[in-house]
């Protein structure tokens, strides 16, 4: 292959500085990336193929180094970089750590995070969209290529940040990638905007919790040739959402699309509620479409409701299944009644309810306790810590500095930093801005 840049070649940078070429990672549609050094500090750095080095390029860079990444997820534009030896342009930013995994290897079963690091990175995702769209910008092209995630801590990277544009630009460039383009940008009624995002992140969110594509049942496995018609078909111009409630004729097909059969009976109501509202109305009526502050809501909910299984598999109270039938589902994976930890019922001064299972190292956030800090995820604020000589005793830890008082029949004590409450039915817990009580 010819490369762009050469090894050991010196480019400059709009900051004054240069860097210098160390390595070729890869190439792409729009150009080559390699490995660059500046000051000793390691980067990214992408250029551009001839044709795709345009005026509109640049000044599309130009205006996202303006605007800045909206968190550190985003692997941004840094710089831009010209050579006096090479035509065109490139631009650096920050290098993709080894550790990161591209999404599609979650599809292929190469990492297997488990639920808690996988609804970490959901959260940090629609986290992440919130704030690109409040700058006025989206994204236009959310698929697997441009996300990796962290399988031991569940943090994301989001990359190829150059096609990032203002919201509701007629620019033509980037429309997406096929299967997670909304239905209008299929038919090529519109331009990729914030609306047609937030369908595209249904779509990867729907993907990464359940394996599968929230549009490819049986009218996927019928079809002979999977070409572009009936592509457009599937996504564009006739859609259906696999568990549409009210048509069945487009459910998976057992045997062929397993994955979404097995992961959709794992989940609770309130997270398929979600997706079926993304992928029934959400597919005609762009303000039926989840916004990313409701995901996160929900997804940290989802979260909450953990509960570990003896076997080690991770499953989910569903408060509505127990509503409904009086009983939860048993484990997914050994079929055993599950054994519910303790769980704390959380009242914020705001009227919120939340309700948290109590498991081993479990942890209470911010946004738990202080409604104010309904973004903080970090750092903890409680933890759920086993006695150091009982070990059938188990408490919730202050890890703030400021005193909780909490009722023991009828008793009022006081919990200070570094000291914990026993978790027992009955105990209720003054937070300050929130109250609690503690179920067994």
């Amino acid at each position: 292959m010819n490369q762009l840049l050469k090894l050991n070649q010196a480019i400059q940078l709009d900051n004054g500085k240069t860097c210098v070429v160390k390595e070729f990672l890869g190439s792409g549609g729009q150009g080559e990336v390699y490995r660059a050094e500046s000051e000793g500090q390691s980067m990214a750095l992408k250029w551009y193929f001839p044709q795709q080095a345009t005026a509109e390029q640049r000044a599309a860079l130009q205006e996202l180094l303006a605007v800045g990444a909206p968190n550190t997820n985003f692997l941004f534009p840094l710089h831009l970089a010209s050579s006096t030896e090479n035509a065109g342009f490139g631009y650096a930013m920050s290098i993709r750590q080894s550790n990161y995994k591209n999404i599609s290897d979650l599809m292929k079963r190469r990492i297997e995070p488990s639920f808690r690091q996988l609804l970490i990175a959901t959260i940090q995702l629609a986290d992440s969209f919130q704030l690109l769209h409040a700058k006025g910008l989206c994204y236009r092209d959310i698929s697997f290529g441009n996300f990796f995630i962290d399988p031991n801590t569940g943090d994301i990277l989001i990359c190829d940040n150059d096609n990032v544009t203002v919201n509701g630009s007629q620019n033509t460039g980037v429309v997406g990638t096929p299967r997670f383009m909304s239905p209008e940008i299929v038919r090529r009624e519109n331009n990729p905007n914030s609306d047609s995002d937030l369908f595209s992140l249904a779509v990867l969110l729907f993907y990464m919790l359940m394996l599968h594509h929230p549009l490819e049942g049986k009218k996927e496995a019928d079809m002979k040739c999977f070409d572009l018609p009936a592509m457009n078909k599937l996504y564009g111009f006739e859609p259906l959402f696999i568990f549409d409630p009210n048509d069945k004729s487009n459910r998976p097909v057992t045997g062929y699309q397993d994955n979404a059969i097995v992961y959709w009976a794992i989940y609770p109501k309130f997270i398929r509620d979600l997706f079926t509202q993304s992928f029934t109305a959400g597919l005609s009526d762009v303000h039926s479409r989840i916004r990313e502050s409701e995901w996160r809501r929900q997804l940290l909910r989802l979260k909450d409701t953990i509960v570990d299984c003896g076997c080690g598999a991770e499953n989910f109270y569903d408060e509505d299944e127990l509503k409904t039938n009086g009983q939860l589902k048993p484990c997914w994976s050994c079929q055993k009644t599950l054994i519910l930890p303790p769980r704390i019922r959380i009242k914020q001064s705001t009227g919120q309810e939340l309700t948290v299972m109590l498991n081993n190292k479990a942890e209470l956030y911010p946004y738990h306790l202080y409604p104010a800090r309904k973004n903080d995820i970090t750092p903890a604020v409680a933890q759920v810590v086993q006695h150091p000589t009982n070990p059938n005793i188990w408490g919730l830890k202050n890890l703030t500095t400021e005193a909780w008082t909490f009722t023991d029949n009828s008793v009022l004590k006081t919990v200070e930093q570094g000291k914990s409450v026993t978790l027992a039915t009955g105990i209720t817990i003054n937070f300050g801005q929130a109250q609690a009580e503690i179920r067994i």
